[in-house]
């Protein structure tokens, strides 16, 4: 297994490193920040047209690919997360089926209704560093099974955990108002 996973990190680092470089070459200063949107339009070489719908297709491919790895990984992460005494998902059909629908149709929701990706990476920066920067490590600390942390040692995780949580709720406070805001029109 883990030079399948190797391989398949490789293969998919080589070929991000790959669309930057040749997108860079191709696109010089004018690149933009989806590479994707670079092939909209006419790009002045011959069979232009069959060039973009290629680097369509070649990337719906590495979607339809990369997504079932991915997903299954998300299933069996939160499926241990609900449900840490069950016996494996792999094993209940019928957990492992309504966990798959419960999933797929979060995904579908969000993928209908978040209007640009950026906005997705507003609230993951909001909430993800901050929960591997300061909450798990203090999580951690707090989860001490060996019983090595003294009382300072926790008192001060629950600290980092309540300011964690304060400056994260601030943030997708704001990002909330701002995408509200700019939906409105208050701010242009």
């Amino acid at each position: 297994m883990k030079l399948i996973v190797r391989k398949s990190l490789m293969f998919c680092s080589s070929l991000y490193i790959a669309t930057s470089f040749f997108g860079v070459v191709l696109f010089g200063n004018h690149i933009l920040d989806d590479v994707l949107a670079n092939f909209d339009g006419d790009l002045g070489i011959p069979y232009s047209s069959l060039l973009d719908d290629l680097i369509r297709v070649s990337y719906g491919l590495h979607l339809m690919l990369v997504f079932p790895i991915v997903f299954s990984s998300l299933r069996l992460n939160v499926d241990g997360l609900l449900f840490p005494y069950a016996i494996p998902i792999a094993f209940s059909e019928k957990r492992f089926f309504s966990m798959t629908v419960a999933l797929m149709g979060f995904i579908f929701m969000g993928d209908n209704f978040i209007p640009s990706i950026w906005d997705a990476f507003r609230f993951t920066d909001a909430t993800a560093a901050v929960c591997v920067g300061y909450i798990f490590p203090a999580a951690i600390t707090l989860r001490d099974t060996n019983g090595i942390a003294t009382k300072k040692d926790r008192l001060i995780s629950w600290m980092m955990i309540f300011l964690a949580v304060s400056t994260s709720t601030v943030a997708v406070t704001s990002d909330i108002y701002g995408i509200l805001t700019v939906d409105k029109g208050v701010i242009t």
